[in-house]
């Protein structure tokens, strides 16, 4: 005789796909620009993220080519945000401002 009571499933549950905790980078997407330096998981280099753009992937491109090529670095855009490899968060500041974007400096 087998024993039917069910010990795990995979097939239910009570967290609701909906309801998830949406990426904090994410959330801030006020048109305000946050400039932030960030170092971990990165072996100690700086790059500067910044978040809260309200644009479109291929808008964000492009302000990333200019800021790059203002900056004198390299970068991507990843999930929204721009990452550069670059502390030079007055200098990006100062782009964005041209640019006609507000913007932010974010933590410390």
């Amino acid at each position: 005789m087998q024993d039917s009571r069910l010990v795990y499933s995979t097939d239910g549950g009570r967290i609701d796909q909906t309801e998830q905790a949406a990426d904090v980078r994410s959330v801030n997407k006020d048109g305000i620009a946050r400039i932030q330096r960030e170092t971990k998981g990165r072996k100690g280099k700086g790059v500067s993220i910044i978040t809260g753009l309200d644009s479109s992937a291929d808008e964000l491109k492009a302000l990333c080519t200019v800021l790059k090529k203002k900056c004198g670095c390299g970068g991507a855009v990843k999930a929204g945000t721009i990452e550069l490899q670059s502390d030079a968060r007055d200098k990006i500041q100062q782009v964005l401002a041209q640019q006609g974007i507000k913007s932010k400096l974010a933590g410390g």
